[in-house]
């Protein structure tokens, strides 16, 4: 059994984990959760879809959660200190600000299930790119896919409006 983690000690001590251009760093990804601590800035286009919910404590700082709900684009504001459950399959791009910490807890992927991750046009709004893939580790995973998107600009072009969308 792995024992409690003091989280402030933590941080004081592993801070440095939690910067650019990594900004996450696992804590715990045993039987059926993955734990990841999380710091800011960073800086995304693509929304992340997973099959599960995703837990998010606002530690250190403020976040902006920006979620797609029944083709809606929301910005939810999620503060310091603040914690929220988002439902399975929400299209989200957290977005972490300059010296900000939280947590994230994950459920581990059952075996048939698909994480995607997804570009929408920054002119019209439609789906842009998406790539799906069964998750197993995140932070190793999603590098390729992003880079994949950054780098073939037909990938970003939309294909309603002819926008060429940022590439990160």
């Amino acid at each position: 059994m792995i024992p409690p983690i003091n989280f402030q000690k933590w941080i004081t001590e592993n801070e440095h984990l939690l910067k650019p251009p990594v900004n996450n760093f696992c804590l715990w990804n045993e039987s059926n959760f993955t734990v990841m601590a999380v710091g800011g800035p960073n800086k995304r286009t693509d929304y992340h879809i997973n099959e599960t919910e995703e837990w998010f404590y606002q530690y250190k700082g403020d976040m902006l959660l920006k979620i797609v709900e029944n083709g809606e684009f929301i910005d939810l504001p999620i503060k310091e200190g603040e914690m929220f459950l988002l439902p399975a399959n929400i299209p989200h791009n957290p977005v972490r600000f300059t010296d900000t910490i939280g947590i994230v807890l994950e459920v581990k992927r059952p075996e048939n299930s698909l994480d995607r991750l997804r570009w929408y046009c920054s002119g019209c709004k439609e789906i842009v790119y998406e790539e799906a893939f069964h998750c197993v580790n995140l932070g190793t995973q999603l590098k390729p896919v992003i880079e994949k998107y950054a780098g073939d600009v037909s990938l970003r072009t939309c294909k309603k409006c002819g926008v060429i969308n940022e590439a990160k």
